[in-house]
C-alpha cells in the first residue's frame, strides 16, 4: 500500500477510531479533514443488511437533497417532438433522441443524468452497457422514464440524485460539497436517511443500516452511528 500524504495523516489523526460519530459530529469532522487544496465532494457510503442477489431485496431510487450536490447538473434527454421542447425549456442540456445516441457512440457522456419518455426507451436499451455502470441509464423506479419530462429535468436540475445498491449491498452517494456548512450536509444527509429508511424491502431481517461512513474526497473515511438513522428525530441537529 501506497505511504499517506503528511496532510492525510494529519487528518487521520483526528478521527478517534474506537468510536461512532453522532452525525452532525460527522459533518463538522469531514469539513476539518479535508486533505486537498481544492473543494473537494463529500461522499456517503451505506452498507445496508439486504441480500443483493435476491432481486427483491434492491434499493433503488431517487432522492431530493435540499441544499443540492454543490456543481451544475447537466441532463441530456431523449425525446423527440412536444416533448423535447419541453425539456429545452426545463433547462435541459442535450435534448434530442439522435443528438443524445450520437454523442454516447461517439464516447463524449459529458452529462450526469438521463431522462427519457417511455417510447424512446427501444433506442436506449442497446446502451446499457455503457450508461448502466455508470448509473446513467434511465429508469421508471428512479423517476428517470417518463413522459413528464419538464418536471423531471428541474428536479434533477435542483438537486435530485438517483442511487442504488451494488453487490455488496452498499450505496455511495455524493453528499455535497466540504465548503457547505454543516449543517446543509446534516440536511442532505437526513433526506437520504429518510428515502434508505423508506426504501426498506418488506424481506430484509434484523438491522437494516449495518454501518455509515462520510468523507471527502481524498479524505480518511468517519464512521457514524448507524443506530442514529432510524428517524429524522434521531439525527442530532447542528449546533
Amino acid at each position: 500500500m501506497a505511504k499517506r500524504g503528511k496532510r492525510y495523516e494529519a487528518a487521520e489523526a483526528k478521527i478517534d477510531r474506537d468510536r461512532l460519530y453522532a452525525p452532525a459530529e460527522g459533518m463538522k469532522l469531514v469539513k476539518e479533514t479535508v486533505t486537498v487544496s481544492f473543494d473537494p465532494t463529500v461522499e456517503l457510503a451505506v452498507r445496508l443488511g439486504i441480500d443483493p442477489r435476491k432481486a427483491d431485496q434492491m434499493v433503488r431510487g431517487s432522492v431530493a437533497l435540499p441544499h443540492g450536490i454543490g456543481k451544475e447538473t447537466r441532463v441530456a434527454v431523449f425525446a423527440e417532438g412536444a416533448k423535447a421542447d419541453e425539456a429545452a425549456e426545463a433547462g435541459a442540456d442535450i435534448v434530442g433522441a439522435d443528438e443524445v445516441v450520437a454523442l454516447i457512440e461517439a464516447g463524449n457522456l459529458d452529462f450526469d443524468a438521463v431522462i427519457a419518455t417511455p417510447d424512446q426507451m427501444g433506442k436506449i436499451g442497446r446502451y446499457g452497457k455503457v450508461l448502466g455502470p455508470r448509473g446513467l441509464m434511465p429508469n421508471p423506479k428512479s423517476g428517470t422514464v417518463t413522459m413528464d419530462v419538464g418536471t423531471a429535468v428541474a428536479e434533477v436540475k435542483a438537486g435530485k440524485v438517483e442511487y442504488r445498491t451494488d453487490r455488496q449491498g452498499n450505496v455511495h452517494m455524493v453528499l455535497g460539497k466540504a465548503s457547505f456548512e454543516p449543517a446543509m450536509l446534516l440536511e442532505n444527509y437526513a433526506a437520504i436517511v429518510e428515502e434508505l429508511s423508506r426504501q426498506r424491502p418488506a424481506s430484509t431481517k434484523g438491522r437494516y443500516f449495518l454501518s455509515i461512513h462520510v468523507s471527502s474526497a481524498q479524505g480518511p473515511s468517519i464512521p457514524l452511528d448507524p443506530t442514529r438513522t432510524g428517524s429524522l428525530e434521531e439525527v442530532e441537529p447542528a449546533a
